[in-house]
């Protein structure tokens, strides 16, 4: 079990740098640090008198790892890779990738690199919001942050020294009252006693949503979609015999990341309330992809609103990646630029028809903190924002730091893209850690299934069962389709399911066969992915080649 150790802030105040150490609550003239401890809860916050600059804040706990532990930490955000690690594990950082390369890629911008600092030591592990303990008996020691939205908590573990500190990403915000600061749930029990145990203490109640099964357009067609394309798709899917609840018309509609209202007329000439309509009337939920924190570098938004666009530390456009001709972070505090996300939701859902809302790339709202916002407060404003614009619609939350999205979309994806590889090229696996890879999100769907009806329901993203167009052999194919039925809500293809042969349709009929099955244990030994099932009562165990 964790065993609080002690508790070190730092601040500045008047010009000046000041730190406090301590195990107990402690007062001055200008702060008050109050320390709580209860049996389930840990909280470390502070008030003071006067205007104080936050530098750090984090507590630290001893805990005594045994060889055969596997810990867990969240990543920062849907694709960063999550998956559990021995006592040996470590977690890589870019700071290896040539500087002129992450800079001409912008690598930086899809995760915690300019923030968090990366070990190179193994045992040396860090993660976000929440992370656990599992120990040979199978029972969890469990600790995560019920305050994210007071800024991001970092979980940090050095298994050589035995000790798990959890610091709160708040350095450069400006206080004249307090800050919430450190408040976290520690459980010890079975996997489904500390998650729900978590919840609890969260106040996010199980979802109502039901699993979902549908099409997307994405990883066939990419942006190369037109009016034609979606109806045969359509079709294809109605012919298929699959009963399927959601057809989403992915990017490649719109003339320019970021211009949403401009539909390329030479992709959907009658515009995008008829696609949503023939959708519709085959008896599908209709859905559309946005990012709604972002543009690109040849958008109208990019040359006419200069003002709505982030800046950096040297006043230029904030990369938010190298996506499209250039990724660019939106300011969702700037009045005008939230009026126009109002009309985008309000045209799209009102009179175009789409009821279901992918909303991808959201980590961009929050990569620069303010002086009085911390990149958690940022992201929870802008999930709060989002979820007014969308009114009735629901929500597809994509690329979103996971604790923000608690409780506040329906649906979130839990892993990075899939591609039609296993593990791309050798040259993209020494990339950042939210790269594209079939693998990858297959280990977080695993490991991040306890989310799954809980905070959200599940999107690990599509299965391909298709022959062509793929390097995947039928093995690998299968692991991707059964791991999606088992550990997430969410199951959706890109495939022309109406061409399925009998090799498609055994593998589609195991696969949904499995989407009852209760994972009750899963372990990760080397290249194999071990899973427990109950399926129907009995104990099964399946072993995939990962």
């Amino acid at each position: 079990m964790f065993k609080f150790n002690s508790v070190r802030f730092a601040y500045r105040a008047n010009g000046r740098g000041y730190t406090v150490t301590t195990a107990e609550s402690v007062g001055n003239n200008r702060i008050f640090l109050d320390i709580k401890e209860n049996t389930e809860t840990f909280t470390a916050s502070v008030k003071t008198r006067s205007k104080i600059e936050l530098v750090k804040l984090s507590a630290e706990f001893e805990y005594d790892f045994a060889e055969t532990d596997r810990i867990f930490l969240n990543g920062y955000q849907s694709w960063t890779d999550s998956t559990e690690h021995d006592l040996g594990g470590r977690v890589r950082g870019i700071d290896h990738i040539p500087e002129i390369v992450s800079d001409k890629y912008a690598f930086e911008a899809y995760g915690d690199y300019t923030f968090v600092k990366y070990s190179r030591k193994r045992g040396n592990i860090h993660g976000f919001s929440y992370g656990y303990v599992k120990r040979d008996d199978g029972m969890y020691d469990f600790i995560g942050s019920l305050n994210e939205n007071s800024g991001f908590t970092v979980i940090k573990i050095n298994t050589a020294k035995r000790t798990v500190t959890v610091e709160k990403d708040c350095m450069g915000l400006n206080t004249s009252e307090g800050y919430d600061g450190i408040s976290l749930y520690i459980g010890s029990g079975t996997e489904k006693e500390v998650f729900d145990g978590y919840f609890a203490w969260l106040g996010i109640a199980p979802s109502r949503e039901k699993p979902v099964f549908g099409y997307t357009s994405w990883y066939r067609h990419y942006q190369d979609i037109n009016e034609r394309c979606i109806r045969t798709d359509l079709d294809g899917i109605v012919n298929s015999g699959f009963d399927a609840d959601i057809f989403q018309i992915d990017d490649g509609y719109q003339t320019a990341v970021g211009d949403w209202l401009s539909v390329d007329m030479s992709k959907f000439p009658n515009g995008m309330q008829p696609a949503a309509q023939m959708i519709s009337d085959a008896g599908m939920t209709p859905g559309l992809w946005l990012a709604p924190f972002v543009c690109e570098e040849k958008s109208d938004i990019f040359r006419d609103h200069p003002d709505w666009i982030m800046k950096n530390e040297t006043g230029d456009p904030l990369r938010a990646g190298s996506n499209w001709s250039g990724s660019y972070a939106l300011d969702i505090y700037n009045e005008e630029f939230r009026e126009y996300l109002r009309e985008v939701f309000r045209t799209v859902v009102e009179e175009w028809g789409f009821r279901l809302l992918k909303l991808d790339f959201l980590y961009a709202a929050c990569i620069l903190p303010r002086s009085d916002k911390t990149r958690g407060m940022i992201m929870a404003d802008g999930m709060d924002f989002l979820r007014e614009c969308a009114g009735t619609a629901k929500i597809l939350g994509c690329g979103v730091p996971l604790a923000s999205a608690f409780g506040k979309v329906e649906y979130c994806r839990i892993g990075t893209d899939v591609t039609p590889e296993w593990d791309n090229k050798p040259y993209m696996q020494v990339l950042h850690r939210e790269r594209p890879s079939t693998r990858l999100c297959i280990l977080n769907s695993v490991f991040r299934r306890q989310l799954n009806g809980r905070a959200f329901i599940n999107d690990p993203d599509v299965f391909m069962l298709r022959d062509t167009d793929t390097s995947m052999t039928k093995e690998q194919r299968r692991c991707l389709a059964e791991i999606n039925a088992l550990c997430g809500g969410v199951l959706f293809t890109s495939d022309d399911m109406g061409k399925y042969g009998s090799e498609q349709k055994e593998l589609s009929e195991d696969m949904m066969k499995l989407r009852g099955a209760t994972v009750l244990a899963a372990e990760l030994n080397g290249n194999e992915l071990v899973l427990s099932l109950d399926i129907d009562g009995r104990n099964v165990i399946r072993i995939y080649k990962i």
